[in-house]
């Protein structure tokens, strides 16, 4: 099902859920259905169980993680996992690599832990484990895989699994042992898919294993939206679908319900200029609506100015501020909107920050719940062991991951060893005691306790609120609400007895698996501002897409790497497709990013759209958009016709191009022999005539 944006996929996904079940007597059991957030696979629930009128707890409906997740409790033994591992989220698995490379005595300034995770989470999505890789004569490729074993053993020692190793041990499992898999292609007669433009490697081949008797696979999804490939996402998936599922039936959606006939136009016309697509147009039954604006700013300060007055002025009208969203290639491009809608007094959001389960604090607390649940968890134990501070150094924590290194034990187990030792310092020795003796004392304390009251007697036995009450100030009071806040929601968690697993486990792998999305709730009436990344999948009846500049967007790394400006493209296509009702295009003449001023053209983009369907914001003519060819203008001075060799302070000799616009407007194209084709505002460029 190729389904354009807006054109509600996701209905079609739960209609067809709920017509198995009703209407083709399918068992909720032989259904599989995977979505990439938890919040989408809970939404997908509620609607299947509304239409019909009845529960469907047989049916796995999840994440590619979360359904990972679920078959490696119900097979740990299988899977060669101790019964109760532990998920590692991202920050975890960072500090463990950190850990894993001091163990292997390599420094970090040489050797970022940064780059060691991407490393490793990367062969995973391939499906590809550390004796897999093969001989290489690059010696940093030989390192890190060297870290990436020293990784894998760390994990398997304190009965640790990452998000990336969630899908492929699971995938392992269902591949080499044929009984189970014959047992759950026998049981999902039924597979569908959401999303699945945004499927990696490894979960492509997941699916496979699962559909791979019946090939009853439904997948869902639109390869025009598919910008994800900086993560590992393979728009090559569903690019050859067809080939690898013969017989395949390919439905079209492209009636959209969201936007307007001309900004589904324009979003087409751009989105067409990309080759290795599977095609489609989309189109609506509404109104053509209004023209799409097209501002040029002087700098990024004007531009930031012009967006905020527009959304003033739809306020104004009757509309409220969170209908307006802010869309930019780069996160660095959202400070000025910032410091503009401060000094204005209106209240915005940077949509996609830190998420509630990757805030510190919490953090600190989930650390102490899972030491209480399981003392081998080396993350959690490296995590709070000094927090808050009891005198426990880095050379004490030092000791620690020596003894539990050299032992092959858990720092649980090497802490306890230490003690009985005379290897410490006594005062590190009686530090070290008081923090082991203290998750002993909690874990007496709560047993047999509801969830609830386990975690209000370990914040207050713990001292981790009377810790951040001890900061002071707004932060600290933001710290001790978010710790309250923790209470609310294990009280409100739903345990499902039916995975297995007691109550604490349960809602410390939701915690892990929650941490692991980007999506943030909505709250009060203000602006949203966003990556054009975080975007996807919302919509908005007013939209301002800005900095259209070669360069930033499409970005400057596109421009060198294969595929990547197509994946750009469909940036811009996801950005088009989220305005419903007026949509602002903007780009600035003269931009400071990244501490530097840069003279800027504009984007490629801007001259895939009709023109027709663009109305210019200023009367005055500036550069506006691409010409389709090179032309001199009539207004230019001497300096600055074709084929005049002119001389910038920056970029040194070159020759004129082009020369658009007027006055304080003008702008000048010159080639310039190092530096290659730039535009150049005339009145800031004082390029000398040779």
């Amino acid at each position: 099902m190729l389904a354009g944006a807006g054109s509600g996929k996701t209905r079609v996904l739960t209609h067809r859920v709920a017509w198995l079940v009703g209407v083709e007597g399918v068992s909720p059991h032989a259904i599989l259905a995977v979505t990439f957030t938890n919040k989408a696979a809970a939404e997908m629930r509620g609607r299947i169980e509304r239409m019909l009128g009845a529960p469907v707890g047989g049916m796995w409906i999840g994440t590619f993680h979360g359904l990972s997740h679920r078959l490696l409790r119900s097979h740990f033994r299988e899977a060669g996992l101790p019964q109760g591992f532990q998920i590692l989220d991202a920050e975890d698995q960072y500090r463990l690599i950190r850990r894993v490379l001091k163990g292997l005595n390599l420094d970090e300034a040489y050797w970022p832990p940064k780059q060691a995770q991407w490393f490793i989470n990367g062969h995973k999505e391939e499906g590809r484990r550390p004796q897999d890789l093969g001989a290489t004569h690059d010696p940093t490729q030989r390192e890190l895989r060297r870290v990436y074993a020293a990784y894998e053993e760390a994990c398997a020692r304190a009965g640790l699994v990452d998000f990336a190793e969630l899908l492929l041990r699971a995938y392992e499992l269902l591949r080499d042992d044929g009984q189970l898999r014959a047992h759950y292609q026998s049981r999902f007669r039924h597979v569908l898919v959401d999303e699945f433009q945004d499927t990696n490697s490894i979960q492509y081949e997941w699916l496979k294993l699962f559909a791979g008797a019946h090939n009853n696979l439904f997948v869902v999804g639109d390869d025009d939206q598919s910008i994800y490939g900086w993560r590992g996402a393979k728009v090559e998936n569903i690019l050859r679908f067809e080939q690898d599922h013969p017989g395949t039936k390919v439905i079209r959606l492209e009636q959209n319900y969201r936007s307007t006939g001309t900004i589904l136009k324009a979003a087409n016309a751009v989105i067409a200029c990309n080759e290795g697509r599977l095609g489609k147009n989309l189109w609506t039954a509404d109104a053509e609506g209004e023209p799409i604006r097209l501002y040029t700013a002087y700098n990024e300060t004007d531009e930031a100015r012009f967006v905020i007055d527009r959304i003033q002025e739809w306020v104004a009208a009757g509309g409220r501020r969170s209908e307006a969203a802010v869309l930019y290639r780069s996160n660095a491009q959202s400070r000025v909107f910032e410091e503009l809608l401060i000094n204005d007094g209106m209240p915005y959001r940077v949509y996609g920050g830190l998420r509630f389960f990757e805030r510190a604090e919490i953090k600190d607390a989930l650390a102490y719940l899972r030491l209480i649940a399981s003392r081998h968890d080396d993350p959690s134990f490296e995590r709070v062991a000094n927090v808050p501070t009891r005198g426990i150094g880095n050379k004490t924590l030092d000791a620690v991951r020596e003894r539990a290194k050299g032992e092959k034990v858990s720092m649980w187990e090497a802490a306890q060893k230490l003690i009985a030792s005379a290897d410490l310092p006594a005062r590190a020795r009686d530090s070290l005691n008081a923090f082991i003796q203290l998750i002993e004392r909690l874990a007496r304390e709560t047993a047999g306790l509801a969830l609830g009251e386990i975690t209000e007697h370990m914040l207050a036995g713990g001292g981790l609120v009377e810790h951040y009450k001890k900061e002071k100030g707004e932060k600290a009071e933001s710290r001790v609400e978010n710790l309250e806040e923790l209470v609310t929601a294990v009280r409100g968690f739903e345990h499902d007895a039916a995975d297995g697993l007691d109550p604490l486990t349960s809602f410390l792998a939701h915690a892990a698996l929650e941490a692991g999305e980007g999506q943030a709730e909505a709250w009060e009436d203000c602006v949203q501002l966003m990556s054009l990344h975080s975007a996807k999948g919302l919509e908005f009846p007013l939209v301002f897409l800005t900095g259209l500049e070669e360069g930033l967007f499409p970005h400057q790394r596109s421009l060198a790497e294969p595929g990547r400006l197509e994946e750009e493209r469909r940036l811009c296509y996801v950005g088009m497709t989220r305005a419903m009702r007026r949509l602002y295009l903007t780009f600035a003449e003269l931009r400071r990013l990244h501490g530097s001023e840069i003279y800027t053209s504009p984007s490629r983009f801007l001259g895939e759209v009709p023109p027709e369907l663009i109305e210019e914001v200023r009367a005055q003519p500036a550069l506006t958009r691409p010409r389709p060819a090179p032309a001199a203008d009539a207004a230019a001075p001497d300096a600055m016709r074709l084929g005049a060799r002119v001389r910038h302070a920056t970029f040194g000799e070159g020759v004129v191009l082009n020369y658009e616009g007027r006055g304080q407007h003008a702008r000048v194209q010159v080639n310039f022999t190092a530096a290659g084709s730039k535009w150049l505002v005339v009145a800031y460029a004082n390029l000398q005539q040779l």
